[in-house]
């Protein structure tokens, strides 16, 4: 069936999908999100996931009109209508129609959507190979400014970071928190290998607790035996890394072989990516989660 769209309280086809240009998050970026995807019609890390969006919301104080059961359930019903084994997803709560300029209190009903449709693909030799990056001149707004820990829907820093790395024909870059460490990427963590230890910026340091993030750490303490250090990385750690790669929900683990110029390790993906890699995708088949 291809594209299907939630959106408050009823099932509409993409193409009469409608929200308000009075809707907050239409004129402010006033809203939260997440982005899921399902492994042979079962959502990857599903609570987890409903998990933060509700602390987002929370956070945000917008009421989620759906309790975390009825929106488990819309989710599965979405993906099934669309007849997708392997599909994307996004969950999307805004503030809605407002009356009163940036009021959130003239606010009336949320709008909830759910997305369902085919999942984006990265170029298989991104896997293969490993992708080249740069540290982006672009920084992350302090935390005491906008909580890293929310999915908000205001992505400003993350798209001009996505238009630099366009000019450089880049699908992926670093950015850098206020003090010049390395917070996250444009739109994925970030993991180096030194030693035999696994580094990786600690949630001070600016980055989104990513639900992939997490899985990643557990495997490679509980299946690979690795010290992983949540820390503070500097450019240096990045470009005298033995190796590095990037993960979220869509791209899942991406090996990275170069940044600014200076070529990672050997200069392709290293054997404790490729074999992160190996159980990962072994996790999502059996569905392990």
């Amino acid at each position: 069936m291809g594209i299907v769209v939630y959106l408050n309280d009823q099932f509409v086809s993409h193409s009469e999908a409608r929200v308000s240009i009075f809707d907050h998050g239409y004129l402010f970026g006033d809203g939260i999100f997440e982005t899921l995807r399902s492994y042979d019609g079962v959502i990857f890390k599903l609570p987890e996931h409903l998990n933060r969006l509700s602390d987002s919301a929370r956070y945000m104080r917008i009421p989620l009109p759906l309790s975390m059961g009825d929106l488990e359930k819309v989710s599965y019903e979405a993906l099934e209508r669309s007849s997708l084994k392997d599909a994307y997803l996004r969950i999307t709560l805004s503030r809605g129609v407002g009356t009163k300029g940036i009021d959130p209190d003239h606010c009336g009903v949320p709008t909830l959507s759910v997305i369902v449709k085919e999942v984006p693909r990265y170029p298989p030799e991104c896997y293969t190979s490993g992708i080249q990056t740069k540290i982006l001149s672009i920084r992350k707004l302090a935390e005491h400014s906008l909580s890293s820990r929310v999915k908000s829907c205001n992505y400003q820093t993350n798209i001009l970071a996505k238009m630099e790395l366009n000019q450089h024909g880049m699908i992926e870059g670093f950015l850098l928190n206020h003090e010049g460490f390395v917070a996250e990427g444009s739109v994925s963590n970030v993991f180096v290998i030194k030693n035999g230890t696994l580094l990786t910026p600690s949630l001070s340091c600016g980055c989104l607790e990513g639900i992939t993030r997490n899985t990643v750490i557990e495997l490679c303490s509980q299946e690979l035996n690795l010290i992983v250090r949540q820390t503070r990385l500097a450019a240096y750690d990045l470009y005298t890394a033995d190796e590095c790669f990037v993960t979220n929900t869509i791209m899942e683990i991406i090996p990275v072989v170069g940044v600014n110029g200076w070529t990672i390790g050997q200069g392709k993906p290293g054997p404790i990516t490729l074999g992160l890699s190996r159980l990962y995708k072994d996790l999502v088949k059996n569905k392990g989660y």
